[in-house]
């Protein structure tokens, strides 16, 4: 489910069951397969904004990854299921996504990464500004969600406010 974290962050996070086949002959996630949990949470992110990897190309861009950040804290393992928590904190002159993999039991930070990636044409022209597309979606994602919660905000204090009565 997309949140707004604040003024300017989207965010949603997956559930990932750790398989056999991740795993190496320490029986922890190979490295390099946590780039794969972080493509998952990104996709559902866009998917959520409404603007997915389909959709930019149907715009005509596409979106490589230019710049990716890894810290290992703890290594999770074979059956383990985990939360990857995608949170979107830039999109005007490139897309940069933070993530947080935890311990679903637990709630224990185990991996902190973020990436970056910038729009390119279909013809392979790097843009150095977002495509209008893309952040008119964003805008108005974040204007419709703090709408919402303006709204539930505004019913939160009705609903609190005390009862007048005719005595």
């Amino acid at each position: 489910m997309l949140r707004k974290d604040s003024e300017q962050a989207l965010s949603t996070e997956i559930e990932v069951l750790v398989p056999f086949f991740d795993v190496d002959s320490m029986d922890v996630v190979w490295h390099g397969h946590y780039v794969k949990y972080l493509e998952i949470a990104r996709c559902a992110l866009l998917d959520e904004i409404g603007h997915n990897y389909t959709q930019m190309k149907a715009a005509g861009y596409v979106w490589p990854v230019i710049d990716l950040q890894l810290r290992y804290a703890r290594a999770a393992r074979f059956g383990q299921r985990v939360i990857v928590r995608a949170e979107l904190i830039e999109w005007r002159n490139r897309l940069k996504v933070n993530y947080l993999i935890s311990d679903a039991q637990t709630g224990e930070r185990m991996t902190r990464a973020s990436t970056v990636q910038v729009a390119v044409t279909t013809q392979g022209e790097m843009q150095l500004l977002s495509p209008r597309v893309f952040t008119d979606i964003v805008e108005r994602r974040l204007a419709s969600m703090a709408a919402d919660n303006h709204t539930v905000s505004q019913a939160t204090a009705v609903d609190a406010a005390p009862m007048m009565t005719d005595a």
